[in-house]
């Protein structure tokens, strides 16, 4: 394994440019989230609620991702992302007045999450298709993706982090104010590159045919399906473990904000490590065994983790869990990318998106409830099971090397 492989996507110009304005933006975007949950659960002093918070923020990926698949399909995908980017920022700044304001109430935090949501669910298959296209050198595209997925793992690690220490210093306005302003550098760094993407000439249908064209295409392509049912699954029933997390902070280990965003910060730490290991692989062959062992890992460490208690312990088997859980997102990902057709492949990530993003807020929502009933412990030590019967389940296709991609005629 050679770490520089992981970097060599960056000759890319445009690439160096859209990596350092999602990885400005992500470190706030980050900031924000810890905080609106850390909010929501010392108000409430309910996981079931931060669940809900999660529910709010993402469950519109799982209703809209394919109306965002179509639309990065039928339209420029930079102007996609530059209204979604820009729709973003005015959550950001409506959070921070209305937040300094003295507007603390759970229906306000829930529903400007919601507003995000649902300026993520375009988001998401524009930007992912958009890697796709700005990468010159298709063979740097499977790094490209994983260095993609990285950003949110790099962010996650240091956004909390920074989350922590400034919501005991300073207060969660600073939070949001600093999510609001890293929209100025994503957007700046959209205007410099040099893109001038056109849709594929392609006869336009009205948007439910072109919906059935990508459903169809979707489950006719079993590499597609397995994949995508893959990473619906282990997102819906494993990694929403996170949802505990402040659970864990609070009521096991006595710690307050910072105690989170240090836990989130160690998940996020393996997270990183996890995509810069899948980012160095010169090819994508080896990508799903690489897959299979990850969920076993990510198995036993929960099954693991779900009896510490030992703060240090907890945040070592936080890293190890991250490294697992983590690399669902980028391997799936390339996997959809590099066998998709390019004409339908805006829509086949809005599958992707439904699968993984959309299916989170059902799992935390889910999590939470049944942590109403029995102890956090216990639900993070079923979800350690599940995942082992998971990898188990998709076995025998993780062994299997990905088909050669599907070209257009």
């Amino acid at each position: 394994m050679e770490f520089h492989n992981a970097f060599r996507v960056f000759r890319s110009y445009n690439y160096r440019l859209f990596f350092t304005g999602q990885l400005i933006s992500r470190i706030g975007m980050w900031m924000q989230r810890t905080a609106v949950i850390w909010i929501i659960y010392t108000m409430t002093d309910s996981v079931l609620m931060v669940g809900l918070a999660t529910f709010a923020e993402q469950f519109p990926s799982f209703l809209l991702s394919p109306a965002g698949g179509i639309t990065a399909d039928r339209y420029n995908r930079y102007r996609v992302l530059m209204v979604t980017q820009v729709t973003s920022a005015l959550q950001a700044v409506a959070l921070t007045v209305t937040y300094h304001l003295g507007y603390h109430s759970l229906e306000l935090l829930l529903s400007l999450s919601l507003v995000l949501g649902i300026a993520n669910a375009f988001d998401i298959p524009a930007r992912q298709a958009m890697v796709n296209e700005i990468v010159e050198d298709k063979k740097d595209l499977p790094s490209a993706i994983a260095m993609n997925s990285s950003v949110n793992n790099l962010t996650r690690l240091l956004g909390p982090a920074l989350a922590g220490i400034v919501l005991a210093k300073y207060g969660a306005t600073l939070c949001f104010l600093t999510n609001a302003l890293s929209f100025i550098a994503v957007i700046v760094c959209l205007t410099l590159m040099k893109y001038s993407h056109r849709p594929p000439d392609r006869v336009k249908k009205n948007v439910w045919a072109e919906f059935r064209e990508g459903w169809q295409y979707t489950k006719r392509q079993t590499e597609i399906r397995q994949t995508l049912l893959l990473a619906a699954s282990v997102s819906l029933l494993v990694s929403t473990y996170n949802t505990l997390q402040p659970y864990f902070a609070k009521n096991i280990f006595s710690g307050d904000a910072s105690t989170y965003g240090y836990i989130t910060a160690a998940t996020g730490m393996g997270a990183l490590v996890s995509t810069l290991y899948i980012a160095s692989q010169q090819s994508n062959r080896l990508l799903k065994k690489i897959l299979l062992n990850n969920l076993f890992i990510l198995g036993a460490g929960l099954i693991l983790m779900s009896f510490v208690r030992i703060e240090g312990l907890y945040l070592v088997m936080s890293f190890i869990c991250g490294f697992g859980t983590m690399s669902v997102v980028p391997i799936c990902n390339t996997i959809v990318q590099t066998t998709s057709n390019p004409q339908v492949r805006g829509r086949v990530l809005g599958f992707f998106a439904m699968a993984t993003l959309g299916t989170l807020p059902l799992g935390s929502l889910f999590v939470g409830w049944v942590a109403e009933f029995i102890s956090a412990e216990h639900v993070q030590l079923i979800q350690g099971m599940i995942c082992l019967i998971i990898a188990g389940w998709f076995a025998r296709f993780l062994r299997k090397p990905p088909p050669l991609p599907d070209i257009p005629p």
